[in-house]
Order: C-alpha cells, then sequence, then structure tokens
C-alpha cells in the first residue's frame, strides 16, 4: 500500500500486543478485524493464559477459567463473530447454587419467595435485607455523592455490612468473593472489586432499590438491549462454557488472529518509544528473546506504531522501558499482591457418592471452614453441569483451595490437597472412598488482589499510558478478573489503539 501512487494510501499499520491470554488475543483479533497488523508476544509455550481444558480418559476439564457470561456487550459481539453461539454449552440447573450453612449444604435463595423460607439467613438478616431500601434511602435524598465519597477505599465486607449486616457477609459475600477471585471481603476494595453496587450507592444510596432502578430504567433504555442476530433476547446474567471446554475460545481467537502473528516462547525485554508528544510512523521498537529460534532472536528489535500490554503488572516491572532515548523509569508501580490457588479435578464412582447434589456447585464460607474443619473454598460440580464432561458412572468435581484466607494451603503438594478435598467431599456429599481420578493444577498469582489500596495501581497504570504515547494497557490487573471483563478491556484498548492510529494517519496526511 505504502509503495502505490495513491496519495491517500495510508501504510498499514503495525500493533505489538503482549500477552497472549484473553484479553490480549480480544484485543489482537479486535485490531486484524480493522485491518491492522499485529504481532502478539507471548513468554509462554501456548495461548490462553488462564483459559485452559484438558481432557484424558473420558474426562474433559478446564484448569482455569470453568465458566463466563456474557455482562459485556464486547462478548456477545466476540462470541457471534467467531461463530460460537452453537459451541455454547449451558449448564444445567444452573441456578441450584449451594453455600455450607451449619456444616451441610444449603440451597442459596435465588428470588425474594426463597430467601424468606430459607434457612441460609436468620429472621434478623432477612428483616435487613427487607428494610435496606428504606433505610438508605434517607440517606440518599440528603446528597448520595457524599455517602460514597467517605468510602472511597471501604472494604467490601465494611460496605455489605452497612446495608444488611455481619451475617451476609458471612454467608453470602465472603463465600461468594473467594469462589469467584480468591479474594475476602475485608481486604477487597468495593469500589474496585464491585464497582456497579459502589456507583449504585453513589446514585442511589440505597443497593437494593438501585438494583431495581436501575434494571428498570435498562428495560426502558432499548439501546441496552442484547439480543442475537435472531432477535432472540440474550441473558447476560447466566453462566455457560464451550463444547470442549473453555478452551474453545481460544483456539478460535488465535486461528482467527493467526498462528503465525502469535509468537509464543517470545520475551519481552525491552520497549522504546521514540515519540515525543507527536504520533509518528514506527514510533516503538521492541526488543525479544525468543526460546523457538535459538539465539538468533535474542534482542532483535522490531517496529511497530502502538502497543497494547495485557503482560499482569508484576511482569511488566521486569521490562526495561525508553522515551525518547532516555529510560522511562517504572519505580511509580505499586507492587500487585496476587493470589495463590490450587484448583484440583476429582472423579468418583456415582455408586461411592451417597448425597450428589444436583447444581452448580457448594461454596463454602470461611466461618464455616473454621467451625467445621472444612479446608476447601468451594467445589464446582462439573460432570452435573455438563454430563459429556465425564464417563456416564462416574461424578467430576473441581475443588478451589487456597486464596487470600488459606495462602499456605494453595501451595500443599498433591497429595495432601487430595486428602483435603476427599475429605471435605465427604463430609458435603457424602462421598466413600477414593477418587478415581485425580489432576492437580497450581496457579502461583491465580488473581491480583483489588484491595483498599488498588486505586494507586489504576492511577500508575494510567500514568504510563498518559506518558508513553501510543501504549495502550488491558487485562484483569485494570478492568475486572471475570472472562467477559477481560475479553472487554482488551477490545476497548484495541478500539483506543485504532483511534491513535487514525489520527497518526490524518497527522502524517496533513504534512
Amino acid at each position: 500500500m505504502a509503495g502505490s501512487d495513491d496519495t491517500r494510501a495510508a501504510p498499514a499499520r503495525s500493533v505489538a500486543v503482549v500477552g497472549a491470554g484473553v484479553s490480549g488475543l480480544a484485543a489482537a483479533y479486535r485490531l486484524r478485524k480493522s485491518g491492522v497488523n499485529v504481532t502478539v508476544f507471548e513468554a509462554g509455550d501456548r495461548a490462553g493464559g488462564k483459559i485452559r481444558s484438558n481432557s484424558e480418559g473420558g474426562f474433559l476439564w478446564d484448569e482455569g477459567a470453568n465458566t463466563m457470561t456474557e455482562s459485556e456487550l464486547e462478548v456477545s459481539r466476540l462470541i457471534d463473530d467467531l461463530g460460537l453461539q452453537d459451541r455454547q454449552q449451558y449448564p444445567n440447573s444452573q441456578h441450584k447454587r449451594y453455600i455450607v450453612k451449619d456444616g451441610a449444604p444449603v440451597l442459596i435463595p435465588s428470588d425474594p419467595i426463597s430467601l424468606i423460607k430459607s434457612s441460609v439467613l436468620s429472621t434478623k438478616s432477612k428483616f435487613a435485607l427487607f428494610l435496606e431500601p428504606f433505610i438508605y434511602k434517607k440517606t440518599s435524598t440528603r446528597n448520595s455523592g457524599i455517602v460514597s465519597d467517605e468510602h472511597l477505599s471501604e472494604s467490601v465486607g465494611s460496605f455489605f455490612e452497612r446495608h444488611f449486616g455481619q451475617e451476609v457477609v458471612d454467608y453470602l459475600i465472603d463465600p461468594f468473593v473467594a469462589g469467584t477471585s480468591g479474594g475476602d471481603p475485608e481486604s477487597l476494595s468495593i469500589r474496585h472489586a464491585f464497582p456497579a453496587l459502589w456507583n449504585l450507592e453513589k446514585k442511589y444510596g440505597s443497593v437494593i432499590a438501585g438494583a431495581i432502578l436501575s434494571k428498570l430504567t435498562a428495560k426502558r433504555d432499548p439501546v441496552k438491549k442484547t439480543s442475537d442476530s435472531s432477535g432472540k433476547r440474550r441473558n447476560r446474567r447466566v453462566s455457560f462454557s464451550f463444547l470442549g471446554g473453555m478452551q474453545s475460545l481460544i483456539d478460535a481467537l488465535h486461528n482467527e488472529v493467526g498462528d503465525g502473528n502469535v509468537k509464543l516462547s517470545t520475551e519481552v525485554l525491552s520497549l522504546a518509544c521514540s515519540v515525543d508528544g507527536v504520533p509518528a510512523s514506527g514510533g516503538w521498537s521492541i526488543s525479544i528473546d525468543s526460546k523457538n529460534t535459538g539465539s538468533k532472536e535474542f534482542g532483535k528489535k522490531q517496529a511497530f506504531d502502538a502497543v497494547i500490554m495485557t503482560a499482569p503488572l508484576s511482569n511488566v516491572q521486569k521490562m526495561k522501558f525508553m522515551k525518547g532515548g532516555a529510560p522511562f523509569v517504572l519505580d511509580f508501580l505499586p507492587k500487585v499482591d496476587y493470589l495463590p490457588l490450587s484448583l484440583m479435578v476429582t472423579a468418583y464412582k456415582k455408586e461411592d457418592v451417597k448425597r450428589p447434589l444436583e447444581g452448580f456447585g457448594v461454596l463454602i464460607p470461611y466461618k464455616e471452614q473454621q467451625k467445621h474443619g472444612l479446608k476447601t473454598l468451594g467445589t464446582l460440580f462439573s460432570s452435573m453441569m455438563f454430563p459429556d464432561r465425564a464417563p456416564s458412572d462416574q461424578f467430576l468435581y473441581t475443588t478451589f483451595i487456597g486464596g487470600s484466607h488459606n495462602r499456605d494451603l494453595a501451595g500443599a503438594p498433591t497429595t495432601i490437597l487430595k486428602q483435603l478435598v476427599t475429605s471435605d467431599l465427604r463430609k458435603l456429599l457424602g462421598v466413600e472412598g477414593q477418587p478415581t481420578f485425580v489432576k492437580h493444577v497450581y496457579w502461583r498469582n491465580a488473581f491480583p488482589l483489588y484491595g483498599r489500596d488498588y486505586n494507586s495501581v489504576l492511577e500508575a497504570i494510567e500514568k504510563m499510558e498518559k506518558n508513553l504515547p501510543g501504549f495502550f494497557y488491558a487485562g484483569n490487573n485494570k478492568d475486572g478478573l471475570a472472562v467477559g471483563s477481560v475479553i472487554a478491556s482488551g477490545s476497548k484498548a484495541a478500539d483506543l489503539a485504532i483511534s491513535y492510529l487514525e489520527s497518526r494517519t490524518k497527522h502524517d496526511s496533513s504534512h
């Protein structure tokens, strides 16, 4: 294109994406669709980051994220674009989710009527839930902004305790945050872990009234509705996976981005930005070390017009940055706390599970772990959700251990974890004997902890983006931990990069 006689034709632009997790692949896919040349650098030997599926002996399991939702519009769009709707797999009885109370699994109420009947909460806590809109409306009429500004660094625990009382925190919030992020209510920040709820309080005072009112306004606003091409309404809260596991999403993305554009086992050593205020062509130079092609690639430099960084901040800190020929020191990046997690996949003969539960899974509040000697965070009923994931005579379970309450346990050896999982499943589901199948996956840095001072992390990311023209950051250190949030994060970074490249093209052509 650059060599053609047509002066209006812009040269093909190129973007480096660092990290081939789902946010990096989503960003690369979006850039490719816009006609941008993309190279993805991944230090590991596979794409997908914390998403990977495995199979053996008739079992299929996920070693990272097990399900996702279409909570972000970018997710629905991506699934449609990749043609994956036919491969979406919805779990059986997905609204049946259990919590441990007094040492036994109890169904989590999914609506107000079942909440009244449920034994999960005491009568006092049920009253607190129903009265919350009336108590918190009062403060909101005064000035709802003030309510939240006092609580800028408030913990998730303190926020929910203010609104609903301690029992709700112990029995609903604690297991939920442990199950979704490995965190605990006291160390998590409400503003960063649950920004939507924090904003509801800011706007309406009451979380419950705010949730109802915002739902009603969303219903009136036709733009908000997500429907697929066939015009069917899509439920954005429903969890799903794919036939073949979550890996199917990664494979489809990897395939579309193009194998030749994804450089595996290739570590980014340094990034140099020669741009100073004015966007210039090839303003970035990246040096890499590739384990693929021997020493030839070591320190090899490649030029790009922009960079999307999706590597965890702990990895970014190890890279050298230059700007305008001088070192750009990242000493302003705070240390991010990452939570360790072990995932144990076990199977048992169906006749050895005396109290099998139908549904999604069971979560264990920390209070129950302490009281009843339970050691795991919770278990997904993998083959109850997706019957094709295990031979018909067996149940497959995925159990999580570790997180912020039990950091040391996460790193325990497989033999010990196997005993703990079998012991917990014996107490909760009446499992007898030993598992027929065991797989152990250890994630040393499973999730970044969105702690109370997480704002300093986001400010540091913003500072990098502001001071390095053509540099954009995406991933779970920035926009949320759920698969949908991370996809949206990558897609948005790609859109910003495209706008940047367009402004650069305009600048080039006006000179």
